[in-house]
C-alpha cells in the first residue's frame, strides 16, 4: 500500500489502468442500529444505545452478558431455505447486507457482466454458531459426526464464496483477515480491483462472533467489558474505560468505478474511497501493550498522502476506540502525530453496537459515508469525561461540516493497523 501511486499488478491480476476511480454507491447496512442505511443513521444521530443481555446463547454463566445482536433477524427474508441452511448466521447477515447494498446502488441482484463484478469481504471469526452446534454434536451425541455443511459453514471465506455464487460476481474474489483491520483492508483491496479493470465490487464485512466458544476466545484477552449496564458498560477514551462490548453485523459496500457509476445513472454517489494505508506493529497483543502510536500514525500518514489529501481538509476521524484504557491513549497520541493541535473533530457509534471486529471498521466506513452525503457529524457515544491524553475534539451533539473528506482508522489484534480517506466531491450531488 505504498503512497508512491497504484500499487503494482500481482501474478495473475491485470495492471491498474490510470484514470479509474473507486467510489462507494450503494451501502447496505446490518447492525444493532437496523437494516439499512437510514435506520443505522437515524440511531446513530439519536445516540441509541443498542446494546442489551445477549440472546443467541445463556450468558449466565459467563462474565461478560451484554453485547450488540440484530434484533428480530430473519435470514429467511434475505435468502432461500437451502443456502440458510449450508451457512452460518454470519453469512445470513452478508446476504442481507448485500441485497440491501445492491438495492440502494439500484443494481440488479445478479450481476449482468459477471466477470467484471467482483466481492472482497473481510472476516475474523467465520461461522462461530454453526460450528459450535455441529462440534456439541460431535462430542454429545453416540454416532459423533457432524453435519455435511461443516466444512464450508464455519470456514471464513464461506461468506465470499456464497455471495459469489448467489449474485454471479465471477471476477477476482477473495477474503481480507486482519481482525477489526481487515474491515478497511477490503475497501482498499475493491479499490484496487476496480483500478485492474473491475467495475463493481461488493466490499466490507459483517461478523457474528457471539457464541459459547467465540465468546471464551475473546475473553482470554482480558479486554472485554463486564459492566451489566448498557449506557455504561463500554465508555472509549473515558476515565471509566474497562473493555470492549462484542457485537454482531456490519456492513456491504458498493464499490464502483466513476465511470461505471455515472454512466448508468447510479442514484447516489456516496464519497470515493480515495486513499489507505496500513502498517503493522510487529508485536503481539497481550495484557500490557497498548499498540504502537507510530506504526498507527504511519497508516493514517500514507492513506492522506494516497488521497492527496491534507490533514486540514480533513472534516471526520471515525477512531477504532477499543474501550480500553491503554490502547485509547496510543489511539489518540497517533491521532495527534498526524493531525497536530488542530486535529479533526472525532466521533465513534461503537457504544452503541459493540464492537464487531471486521464489521465494525465497515460500519465506520458506512457511518463516514452518511456523514459527508448529509454534512452532519453524528455525535460521539463516548467518552462522557475524557480520560488524560484522550483530550480529542469529540462531537457531543450532530455538527455541521463541510463533507468533504473523512478517515477512519482501525486496528487489529497482534499489530494490525489501517486507515482509509473518504473523499466526496460536490459534482455528484
Amino acid at each position: 500500500m505504498s503512497a508512491d501511486g497504484p500499487p503494482a499488478a500481482l501474478p495473475g491480476q491485470r495492471a491498474a489502468v490510470p484514470g479509474r476511480r473507486a467510489v462507494v454507491t450503494g451501502i447496505g447496512v446490518v447492525a444493532p442500529t437496523g437494516l439499512g442505511a437510514d435506520a443505522h443513521w437515524k440511531a446513530t444521530l439519536a445516540g441509541q444505545v443498542r446494546t442489551g443481555r445477549i440472546t443467541l446463547f445463556d450468558p449466565a454463566p459467563y462474565p461478560v452478558t451484554l453485547a450488540g445482536e440484530v434484533a428480530d433477524f430473519d435470514a429467511l427474508q434475505w435468502t432461500d431455505n437451502r443456502r440458510a441452511v449450508q451457512t452460518d448466521r454470519w453469512t445470513h447477515l452478508g446476504f442481507a447486507g448485500t441485497r440491501l447494498a445492491l438495492a440502494d446502488a439500484g443494481l440488479p441482484d445478479t450481476a449482468d457482466d459477471p466477470d467484471r463484478y467482483a466481492v472482497a469481504l473481510a472476516s475474523s471469526s467465520g461461522g462461530n454458531l454453526f460450528g459450535q452446534r455441529e462440534l456439541q454434536r460431535l462430542w454429545s451425541r453416540p454416532g459423533r459426526t457432524v453435519g455435511a455443511y461443516q466444512s464450508i459453514a464455519w470456514f471464513y471465506a464461506a461468506s465470499v464464496g456464497q455471495l459469489s455464487i448467489a449474485h454471479q460476481f465471477k471476477g477476482a474474489c477473495g477474503v481480507l483477515v486482519a481482525e477489526a483491520a481487515g474491515g478497511l483492508d477490503s475497501l482498499a483491496h475493491a479499490a484496487r480491483t476496480i483500478r485492474r479493470g473491475a467495475d463493481v465490487v461488493l466490499a466490507g464485512a459483517t461478523e457474528c462472533a457471539l457464541s459459547p466458544y467465540a465468546l471464551a476466545c475473546q475473553l482470554r484477552s482480558g479486554l472485554l467489558s463486564t459492566g451489566t449496564d448498557p449506557e455504561s458498560a463500554y465508555l472509549p477514551f473515558d476515565v471509566d474505560a474497562a473493555g470492549y462490548l462484542p457485537g454482531e453485523g456490519g456492513a456491504v459496500l458498493v464499490v464502483e468505478e466513476l465511470g461505471h457509476a455515472l454512466a448508468r445513472g447510479a442514484p447516489v454517489i456516496y464519497g470515493e474511497v480515495a486513499g489507505w494505508g496500513a502498517s503493522h506493529d510487529a508485536r503481539h497483543t497481550d495484557r500490557h501493550t497498548g499498540g504502537d502510536a507510530d506504526q498507527y500514525a504511519r497508516a493514517m500518514r500514507r492513506a492522506l498522502a494516497t488521497a492527496g489529501v491534507a490533514p486540514a481538509q480533513v472534516d471526520v476521524c471515525l477512531p477504532d476506540a477499543l474501550g480500553v484504557p491503554r490502547f485509547d491513549w496510543a489511539e489518540a497520541r497517533a491521532v495527534r502525530a498526524v493531525f497536530g493541535p488542530a486535529a479533526p473533530p472525532v466521533t465513534t457509534p461503537k457504544p452503541l453496537t459493540g464492537r464487531a471486529h471486521q464489521g465494525s471498521a465497515a460500519l465506520d466506513v458506512a457511518t463516514a459515508l452518511l456523514a459527508l452525503r448529509h454534512r452532519l457529524l453524528p455525535p460521539t457515544a463516548a467518552p462522557r469525561r475524557p480520560a488524560p491524553g484522550c483530550d480529542l475534539d469529540f462531537v457531543r451533539t450532530p455538527r455541521e461540516c463541510a463533507g468533504h473528506a473523512a478517515l477512519v482508522a482501525a486496528r487489529g489484534f497482534d499489530g494490525f493497523n489501517s486507515a482509509l480517506l473518504l473523499r466526496r466531491d460536490p459534482d455528484w450531488e
